[in-house]
């Protein structure tokens, strides 16, 4: 009999595709809460039956998360509760969020049990820089709403990160194309699964090669970053610096402009002394 919990909430990661990924601690919490938060109830019935036990399920999802969370929130002074998304790690891409947040406010204890997420998985297969990158989830499915949403990304100097649907992909591989420029990019579908791949090559080859074979199952895009900006010309800096003169002493200039060309303080100090005729 598994070991009773103190009454809280329990952030507990589910497999993304293999049940075998369910980890021990988090297999334990699901067996000894009292209450499993969940988006599909059919969905996480199956992972209880992997591990062979039956607990009583509450749906918590997009559609009705504000109606049930109070009273979820509630329940935690007396009962330990999991929450669970139907794949993954909770939290990425769903309501569960608030639900931490209210809890926390309320002064609910509040644990994590942390495990597969779909996003961390997809970069380690796409051998794109993983030091620095943004999850952006699902891009807009209108075309002008999603081209805005890429170009706030454009000058972002970032692996980028998007989960989309087969139907959508191809589109989105041109829009992102079209807003970032043609960069090295991955589609990674299936993690975990029989049919796990990961394919390589620039936005527009991979755009081209889904158009008309949209793939089946879950998909993360990954984008790399730009390349390295060319260096900017002497002329570019003066311009940068006599723009700046106008609402700043030479020094605040001087400093402003060699933080963003990656110039020398010291000899903008001096033109920008030069500039304004001191």
């Amino acid at each position: 009999m598994a070991e009773p919990l103190e009454p809280g909430l329990y952030i507990v990661a589910t497999p993304i595709g293999n049940l075998g990924d369910l980890s021990p601690r988090a297999a334990q919490v699901l067996s000894a809460v009292d209450l499993i938060a969940v988006e599909d109830s059919r969905v996480t019935a199956k992972l209880l039956h992997h591990i062979g036990i039956k607990q009583p399920m509450l749906p918590y999802h997009d559609h009705n998360a504000d109606k049930v969370r109070p009273g979820l929130v509630a329940r935690m002074a007396s009962e330990a509760i999991a929450l669970v998304s139907d794949a993954g790690t909770p939290l990425i891409s769903d309501p569960g969020y608030k639900l931490v947040r209210d809890a926390r406010e309320a002064g609910r204890h509040i644990v994590t049990i942390p495990g597969p997420s779909a996003v961390i998985a997809a970069l380690t297969l796409s051998g794109l820089p993983t030091d620095r990158f943004l999850f952006a989830g699902f891009l807009p499915a209108k075309a002008k709403a999603r081209a805005d949403m890429i170009a706030e990304f454009s000058t972002l100097r970032a692996t980028l990160t998007f989960y989309e649907s087969g139907p959508r992909l191809a589109a989105t591989l041109a829009a992102l194309a079209q807003g970032l420029g043609n960069r090295d990019a991955a589609i990674a579908r299936e993690i975990t699964k029989s049919y796990e791949e990961c394919v390589t090559g620039t936005l527009l080859d991979l755009a081209e090669r889904y158009a008309e074979a949209p793939p089946k199952g879950e998909i993360v895009i990954i984008v790399g970053p730009p390349g390295e900006p060319e260096p900017a010309s002497a002329e570019d800096v003066e311009t940068a610096l006599r723009a700046a003169l106008k609402n700043a002493s030479p020094a605040q200039a001087a400093g402003l402009v060699a933080r963003q060309f990656g110039a020398d303080r010291k000899t903008l100090y001096a033109r920008a002394l030069e500039l304004q005729g001191k």
